[in-house]
């Protein structure tokens, strides 16, 4: 045992973290998080005037807001702008399709099936696992307290 505390280990770590510029940070965020956004309604708004209904046009714009997403991942773009965008970035459906694509870019070298085929999995399957399961839960307290 190396003779340091568990407290004086926690003290030099907080001494010797670096520190955040969330004055800078969080605009950052705020500002491209919400760049993505209007981005999506800016996609909705004109799929509306095109004379799609309200239904289709939400569908259209998650569509394009998931393929641009994957496809800014698999070019190395999306990672750039997490790193000035931070949480911003982490946008629902933005943020997840970076994630499941940014494993299947990793695992590529691995092969198709073994590598892209298995690696996607590693996020999204938890996702639609625990999203299956709530929506059983909360169907199950729906049809109780109805």
């Amino acid at each position: 045992m190396s003779g340091i505390s568990p407290n004086e280990y926690q003290a030099m770590v907080k001494e010797n973290a670096a520190k955040t510029k969330f004055w800078l940070t969080i605009p950052k965020a705020f500002l491209i998080g919400g760049s993505i956004c209007t981005l999506g309604e800016g996609i909705r708004q004109m799929l509306l005037y095109f004379q799609l209904s309200e239904d289709a046009a939400a569908a259209w714009t998650s569509v394009v807001l998931v393929f641009c997403s994957a496809m800014l991942t698999g070019l190395g773009i999306y990672e750039k702008l997490a790193k000035h965008g931070g949480a911003g970035t982490l946008v629902p459906i933005t943020g997840f399709a970076n994630a499941v694509s940014s494993a299947a870019v990793e695992a590529r070298t691995e092969g198709f099936i073994l590598g892209v085929g298995t690696k996607i999995f590693t996020i999204a399957g938890p996702v639609i696992l625990y999203g299956t399961a709530a929506s059983v839960c909360y169907g199950i307290l729906y049809c109780l307290l109805k």
